[in-house]
């Protein structure tokens, strides 16, 4: 059987039905983050465990969840709670760890991008791929953009091909726009400052060749209308209707953020530098 942990703040609009979700797991943890609806409310009603700490960051809430909270079972899944898990998902999932040898740390999973109960299959790039099933203690997190990846492992990642569903929207546009505003500060600091080698451009795994292209793609003049190109018209995005083009425009606009941010960030950086070259002369 398998843990699950769901990360968690403000989300009583959400959680009921990622709660309904994972209730054949009789091990359900929720680490929060300082709630102030009732989401608190809602987990204990599911039976879940109530955990509490402060966010840093997706990877240091994340371990701080596999160093701090007492699991039942020896797989953990991590979720958020606009995620959900079909059944096929947990069938899945629990075929793979009832089969998997002793040198798998854990399990690459992918989502669907549901919009307007339509699946963006297209103009989502489908399969994205996130480290969130692992054995306990063979794997650890680090930060990565504004979000995370996995870091010291003890064994190798595989890949759950099945996905499970991701309400990215359900929170409306408003929202959306406001998270992704702090999320594109995070990931332009990242591309600028954690900029993979050359080399993992021609990996064969798209959570290392994803990140490398990002970092580099960032810098080239009209790189968001190219996004939106690729997204809508390469990707086939414009066959998934007005949600398809919605979506598109707001992806290319996401990487318009991060673009004009990393400008601002080396403008900045070179700014303090030729200040400290004008101190030192005086």
């Amino acid at each position: 059987m398998v843990s699950v942990i769901i990360l968690t703040k403000n989300e009583e609009k959400d959680l009921p039905m990622c709660l309904s979700s994972v209730t054949w797991s009789d091990d359900i943890h929720i680490l929060d983050s300082g709630s102030t609806d009732s989401t608190v409310e809602i987990g204990k009603s599911y039976g879940a465990s109530i955990w509490y700490n402060r966010f840093e960051s997706f990877g240091k809430q994340r371990n701080f969840a596999l160093d701090n909270i007492p699991t039942k079972y020896n797989w953990i899944l991590f979720l958020d709670a606009d995620e959900v898990v079909s059944a096929t998902f947990r069938d899945t999932i629990l075929d793979n760890i009832e089969s998997a040898d002793g040198q798998v740390a854990g399990y690459y999973c992918c989502w669907k991008m549901m919009f307007e109960d339509k699946w963006l299959k297209n103009c989502d790039n489908f399969p994205k791929w996130q480290f969130r099933l692992l054995r306990v203690g063979m794997a650890r997190f680090k930060d990565f953009g504004h979000g995370q990846k996995e870091d010291i492992l003890y064994g190798k990642v595989e890949y759950i091909r099945e996905p499970y569903l991701h309400y990215g929207f359900s929170k409306g546009w408003s929202h959306w726009l406001e998270r992704h505003n702090k999320y594109s500060t995070q990931e332009a600091s990242a591309r600028l400052s954690s900029t993979p080698p050359l080399k993992d451009i021609f990996s064969k795994h798209g959570s290392i060749r994803n990140p490398a292209l990002k970092s580099r793609l960032s810098m080239l003049p009209g790189w968001p209308l190219l996004r939106f190109f690729h997204a809508y018209f390469i990707n086939l995005g414009f066959m998934e209707g007005i949600p398809g083009l919605i979506y598109c425009i707001n992806i290319g606009y996401y990487e318009f953020l991060i673009q004009i941010k990393m400008r601002e960030m080396i403008k900045s950086t070179q700014s303090t530098m030729q200040h400290s070259e004008v101190s030192l002369i005086d």
